[in-house]
C-alpha cells in the first residue's frame, strides 16, 4: 500500500488537522515507511508463539474476601444499613425486577 498526497490530505481532514502542502509533502515519505515497516512484520514467522497481552506475566494481588466484623472499620452493620432500604429482601437490597 502507498500514501500520496491526496491521502495524507484526506487522513488530515478526517483528523481535524490542518497541514499546508509543505508538511503534506513531508508526510508522505514517512507514513510509507511506516507502512512498510507494518508490512515487514506480517512477515515475521510467529508458529508456536503463544499470543500476549503484556511483556511481563501480570497476575492479580486477590485479598481474602472476608466481612470485617469491627463497626469502626466498615463491617457487621447490615441491619442499620438495611433499616434505611425501602424494600429488604433476605438481607439484601430489594429492587425491582428490570427483566421480564
Amino acid at each position: 500500500m502507498s500514501v500520496d498526497k491526496a491521502t495524507v490530505a484526506k487522513i488530515a481532514s478526517l483528523a481535524r488537522i490542518s497541514m499546508d502542502d509543505a508538511v503534506c509533502d513531508a508526510m508522505v515519505p514517512e507514513l510509507n515507511q511506516i507502512l512498510e515497516w507494518v508490512e515487514q512484520l506480517g512477515e515475521v514467522d510467529v508458529t508456536g508463539v503463544e499470543p500476549m497481552t503484556a511483556v511481563i506475566p501480570n497476575t492479580l494481588r486477590l485479598r481474602d474476601d472476608i466481612v470485617d466484623a469491627d463497626p469502626l472499620t466498615g463491617g457487621g452493620v447490615r441491619e442499620k444499613v438495611l433499616a434505611n432500604a425501602p424494600a429488604p429482601e433476605h438481607g439484601f437490597f430489594g429492587v425491582p425486577k428490570v427483566i421480564e
